[in-house]
């Protein structure tokens, strides 16, 4: 059902489908109202609205509703669809003065509004690129609106040459509504009907598994290629895929691999998954110099404190985050319980949302 304003679809969540009222979403609707009725009536200046807070506090589902009731070009991306075209339109734009303005540019005159679901920068290519690209967009009129689970001050905290991301956080500050979705309730974990996708020590249950999703198609086993990669797979049809944590993400893959996976199958079998928690290890000193026309001294930087499976970690968490936004149903067989698959290493934070969405999963309604 589409609604002619976010204030209108929210209204009927609590009269008709058993929302409750919740204070902080009440003063995030009424700052994606504020945007919408400047859009649409011709207000300026339009401020967007950034939408933060813990995982599970209906941030997502709030800008969707936003997203669905617009009526002027707009554009809803997980926010690692929108870094790979930024890199990729990039690299197509490099050559040219100043690709980034171009960039920008380019998209306000696709889009009046950009939505994006989870903003959240820990790459420092990203940090460099997006300090200054939030700037241009808002000076070419590109209204945004996003969720993240941190506050904008908080993005990036601890990255090597922070402050060239400084910038872009200000921009943030100065052209969107900051809002604190901060109700004391994950309502992922709503009582619901509950369908298992995960097992502890069971490797037989995805073998019986695969055969039912399978539903008789072709299947093979061994190498199975995804865009520019190959991928070791356990067992594979048309729909379904079948791998093993040390193949799928303990490989050198990125999350536009894992877009392209949930492309193409609608269900995506995970085994042999190990207990993730490690303890992290010490951050060692990098030291150096950086090339240029000038000798420059780049001085020393610390790395991070990383466990022993944190690289893996991360694709897991993309993984995890592209099934989620896809409604691809992740099926897993681990070591430990979902509860203490990671608790503790360097993505703690950010696991918080994985072990969220993983709950979720567990629920038939996950994909209805």
């Amino acid at each position: 059902m589409t609604f002619d304003s976010p204030l209108a679809a929210y209204q009927y969540a609590i009269a008709q489908q058993g929302f409750v009222p919740d204070d902080a979403q009440c003063r995030a609707v009424q700052a994606l109202q504020t945007c919408f009725e400047a859009l649409h009536h011709g207000r300026s200046p339009i401020p967007g609205v950034y939408l933060w807070g813990p995982v599970g506090r209906g941030k997502t589902w709030l800008m969707d509703q936003f997203y669905h009731s617009l009526r002027v070009p707009a554009r809803r991306q997980h926010f690692h669809h929108f870094m790979g075209w930024v890199h990729q339109r990039s690299f197509q734009l490099s050559g040219i003065h100043d690709p980034l303005q171009a960039l920008a540019r380019e998209l306000s005159q696709d889009v009046r509004v950009l939505c994006f679901d989870e903003l959240f920068v820990s790459d420092i290519g990203d940090a460099i690129i997006l300090g200054r690209l939030f700037q241009v967009m808002f000076e070419e009129g590109v209204v945004m609106v996003c969720t993240s689970n941190q506050p904008p001050d908080e993005l990036y905290a601890g990255g090597f040459n922070r402050e060239r991301f400084l910038p872009g956080i200000e921009a943030l500050k100065q052209h969107m509504h900051v809002v604190a979705v901060d109700g004391g309730e994950d309502h992922r974990l709503h009582p619901g009907v509950g369908l298992q996708r995960y097992w502890v020590n069971q490797p037989q249950a995805l073998a019986t598994l695969f055969k039912q999703l399978s539903e008789g198609r072709v299947t093979g086993s061994g190498v199975v290629s995804v865009g520019y990669r190959s991928i070791v797979a356990m067992q594979s049809s048309d729909t379904v895929l079948w791998c093993r944590y040390a193949d799928l993400c303990e490989q050198p893959l990125a999350a536009m691999d894992f877009m392209l996976l949930c492309d193409r199958y609608k269900a995506i079998l995970l085994g042999e998954v190990p207990n993730l928690s490690a303890q992290k290890r010490p951050g060692r000193i990098a030291r150096g110099t950086e090339d240029g026309v000038q000798r420059v001294m780049a001085g020393d930087r610390e790395l991070p404190e990383l466990s022993v499976h944190d690289d893996s970690v991360r694709r897991f968490i993309a993984l995890v985050d592209e099934c989620y936004d896809r409604k691809v149903p992740l099926f897993i067989e681990a070591q430990v319980p979902l509860a203490s698959l990671y608790t503790e290493g360097y993505l703690e934070f950010a696991f918080r949302r994985t072990l969220s969405r993983l709950q979720e999963m567990q629920l038939q309604r996950f994909g209805a």
